[in-house]
């Protein structure tokens, strides 16, 4: 009986001690090797850098919340995701992380892909916008992107500019 009651112990101790909490808490980002998941260009500014935690502990990094926009869209972001996850952006002042969900953004911003948000902690008359909306507001097309890819192709020289600039996968980043 002893024995029994040892082992159930001991059963009930593995069960609990196996329990693993997800940290939710912001990473540090990795510039040498962190790059965006939809575009895959290097993470390159603090002030614009986003990443979502899934329920396993995974980090999908964003490189612009445009970018983040677009992988929402895809099925597969809604699987990985999983039950409970959370996003954080950086705030476009400061560079520190803040939650996604709960920032208000400005538009006219000049992000790494050319959206146009900027994530603020605080609501104020330029940043008005809720996550919502402007998750909304990218699949509706209304960004900054238009002048961004113009500005790029611009500034382009050779094999790139001759096949129109930057190239994105078919459906990301604005790629048709």
């Amino acid at each position: 009986m002893k024995k029994i009651v040892l082992l159930a112990g001991f059963v009930a101790f593995m069960f609990i001690s196996c329990k693993h909490e997800v940290d939710f808490s912001p990473r540090k980002i990795n510039y040498d090797r962190d790059v965006c998941h939809v575009c895959k260009m290097g993470m390159a500014d603090p002030k614009y850098d986003v990443q979502a935690i899934n329920e396993k502990g995974e980090v999908r990094w964003y490189d612009d919340i445009g970018c983040l926009a677009e992988d929402i869209r895809d099925q597969d972001f809604e699987t990985w995701k999983g039950k409970k996850y959370k996003i954080w952006i950086g705030d476009a002042d400061t560079g520190e992380w803040i939650d996604a969900e709960k920032a208000w953004y400005r538009f006219g911003d000049r992000t790494p892909m050319g959206y146009g948000y900027g994530a603020l902690k605080n609501k104020s008359d330029e940043a008005k916008y809720t996550y919502e909306e402007v998750i909304k507001l990218i699949d509706e097309g209304k960004t900054k992107r238009a002048d961004f890819i113009k500005e790029k192709k611009m500034s382009m020289s050779g094999k790139d500019a001759e096949e129109g600039g930057m190239k994105c996968a078919p459906g990301k980043c604005g790629g048709q």
